[in-house]
C-alpha cells in the first residue's frame, strides 16, 4: 500500500465539504427528503473513508516505522485509534 500523506486526504475532505454545501442548498430549496437523505449518506461515507484512510496510514506508517521496539506503546496507541473507526 502506498503511503498516504495528509495532503492526499485534503482533496477528499474538500470534496465532502462541497458536497455538504450542496446538501444544505437542497434542504434550503425544499428538495425531497429522500434525495437529501441519500446525499447526506454520501457525505457521511466520504468523511468516514477519509478518516479511515488517515487512521490506516497512521497505523501502517507512523506506528510501524517511527516507534521502534516499544510494542506496548504502539499497541496502546492502536487501541486509542480504534475508537475512531
Amino acid at each position: 500500500m502506498a503511503q498516504i500523506s495528509h495532503a492526499d486526504i485534503v482533496p477528499r475532505l474538500k470534496r465532502a465539504e462541497g458536497h455538504l454545501r450542496s446538501v444544505i442548498a437542497m434542504v434550503e430549496a425544499g428538495k425531497p427528503c429522500l434525495d437529501v437523505a441519500q446525499q447526506l449518506h454520501a457525505v457521511e461515507a466520504a468523511v468516514a473513508n477519509a478518516k479511515k484512510m488517515l487512521i490506516h496510514d497512521h497505523i501502517e506508517h507512523c506506528l510501524q516505522d517511527g516507534r521502534g521496539p516499544d510494542v506496548k506503546a504502539v499497541l496502546g496507541e492502536i487501541k486509542q485509534l480504534t475508537k475512531y473507526l
